[in-house]
């Protein structure tokens, strides 16, 4: 499963609680796997029944008191064998694709927003992920970072997600484009 083994990895360096991993999973890890925080505190709960995971209660002045989970020896071995697997290949599933495809059956000046929508989100996740790679680097350039930083997995990761928001946000122009010679309205 693969939402255990993205836990497992945001888990790796230092515990944390349910509600900071649903913030680092909608902030970072979310260009690369999704989840909500009802699939993520009850992916923890499992864990930590599993062995992969303990936690620990941290009691808290005026707030509820919060648990903080980190990876066990077992979850350690699941990680590293995770790694060890080959990853099944990516798949797309794209709702706007769909549209786009029956785009001569549907509602053109809809699908028009949806891909104008789906630009702006996808900027507003690259600025996000831009800001979140400059806390990496600190005052690093990235060369400086590549031969001392610490965080190689982060960087690769969200270097990733910054190009993947780069080609949605160049394909949203090109189909924008394509739709307004063709349909000027």
């Amino acid at each position: 499963m693969a939402l255990r083994n993205a836990l497992l990895a945001a888990l790796a360096d230092r515990e944390s609680s349910g509600y900071d991993l649903a913030k680092k999973f909608s902030s970072s890890v979310a260009n690369f796997w999704t989840a909500t925080p009802q699939q993520l505190y009850r992916e923890l709960e499992k864990m930590e029944a599993e062995g992969l995971l303990s936690a620990r209660l941290v009691k808290q002045d005026k707030r509820p008191d919060k648990r903080l989970f980190s990876v066990t020896g077992q979850g350690r071995a699941a990680l590293l064998a995770f790694s060890r697997r080959s990853p099944k290949p990516t798949t797309v599933r794209d709702e706007l694709l769909v549209q786009v495809e029956a785009l001569a059956h549907g509602d053109v000046a809809s699908v028009r927003a949806s891909i104008e929508d789906h630009r702006e989100a996808s900027r507003s996740r690259l600025k996000g992920y831009e800001q979140r790679l400059c806390d990496i680097l600190g005052d690093r350039t990235d060369d400086e970072f590549l031969a001392t930083g610490n965080r190689l997995g982060p960087y690769l990761t969200l270097q990733r997600g910054i190009s993947f928001e780069r080609e949605n946000i160049a394909w949203a122009e090109l189909a924008l484009g394509v739709l307004a010679r063709r349909y000027p309205f």
